[in-house]
């Protein structure tokens, strides 16, 4: 991507999500893919964890359902369906911490620099830095043994 900034891909809940497009941050990328997820109530947890990891090709009410063979670019022949962590267009992923408290392995997995993901509070749910899995890492680098 040379000449291009990298995008702020953002997870969470639909007044989190909807402040961030507002202020705008909302991208549609040459498959159509957006670069964010709203997450409802009957938002699957294998899909917000997929939309962070492997990804589907439509990952919000406002872009329909998933097409068969989306679910992963290992899986499909063509690679559209890739996720937030796979895209080379994404610089930043904002994922509210409750949402990524449900998907605790895949967020703590993550270890490149790029993309850095960072853990915001929602309406409903306040910051705890307690729970925050990259803020524990950060404290390592600084004092290993606050590390566990």
């Amino acid at each position: 991507m040379a000449g291009r900034g990298k995008l702020i891909a953002v997870m969470g809940d639909e007044d989190t999500v909807t402040g961030f497009l507002l202020g705008g941050i909302g991208e549609l990328d040459k498959h159509r893919r957006p670069n964010f997820l709203v997450v409802e109530k009957e938002t699957s947890l294998a899909e917000i964890e997929e939309t962070f990891r492997c990804g589907l090709r439509s990952v919000s009410r406002l872009a329909g359902p998933p097409t068969a063979g989306a679910l992963c670019p290992s899986l499909s022949l063509f690679p559209v369906g890739r996720g937030f962590l796979a895209r080379e267009d994404v610089g930043m992923i904002l994922i509210s911490q409750a949402l990524a408290e449900q998907i605790r392995p895949a967020v703590a997995a993550h270890a490149r620099a790029l993309p850095a993901v960072l853990e915001i509070p929602s309406k409903d749910h306040p910051y705890d830095p307690a729970r925050d899995s990259v803020l524990r890492r950060a404290r390592g680098l600084f004092a290993p043994d606050e590390l566990r």
